[in-house]
């Protein structure tokens, strides 16, 4: 059975992503070397990134024309994607297609032969994934700043959702790996 990780870099107030979309510079706080490999070895890892449109939109944008670190842009644009979407009808970016129903889609994915399927950034997206009891990681890099206000990466929800922490790593930036998988309910 196939693995879905979410993956994203907050604050330590909780934000992904400041007021304003894509209000991520922060990001650069914990950016380094030690980073850097680490998104190289996830293309290792995983055979499908999912986006919620939002994040679609902007990676879109970014990764077809990124001449900075060139081996994740290559991952990036090679790889097959999902964009999670009621409202796109197509979606450009090579080896990406349209999916209105996300939980259903992971929930037949998973039972498939593949590799690490990812959730990059997309709160929106892995909130329904979570709630919806589909995924087996959460990986986060902490980010050393308190940002005081913006997009929170967790979503409010009804009940608890209890983790266990399967590894931390410290990095020289001052960025925290962590790395939990949710406690199933017995």
């Amino acid at each position: 059975m196939r693995k879905l990780v979410v993956w994203n870099l907050m604050t330590l107030d909780g934000y992904f992503e400041g007021a304003n979309p894509w209000d991520i510079d922060f990001h650069m706080l914990a950016w380094g070397d030690e980073l850097e490999r680490l998104a190289t070895e996830l293309g290792n890892e995983g055979d499908l990134l999912i986006f919620g449109r939002r994040t679609y939109e902007g990676m879109a944008s970014y990764w077809p024309t990124d001449t900075e670190t060139p081996e994740i842009g290559a991952y990036m644009n090679s790889i097959a994607k999902i964009a999670a979407s009621r409202t796109l009808d197509k979606a450009d970016w090579n080896n990406t297609r349209v999916v209105s129903n996300i939980a259903a889609e992971v929930k037949k994915l998973k039972n498939e032969p593949g590799k690490t399927i990812f959730v990059f950034g997309s709160a929106e997206v892995a909130d329904v994934l979570l709630k919806a009891g589909l995924v087996d990681e959460i990986r986060l890099c902490l980010v050393p700043v308190i940002l005081g206000g913006g997009n929170p990466h967790f979503k409010p929800a009804t009940e608890q959702v209890p983790l266990k922490l399967l590894e931390s790593k410290a990095l020289k930036t001052g960025g925290l790996i962590l790395r939990y998988e949710p406690v199933k309910a017995a």
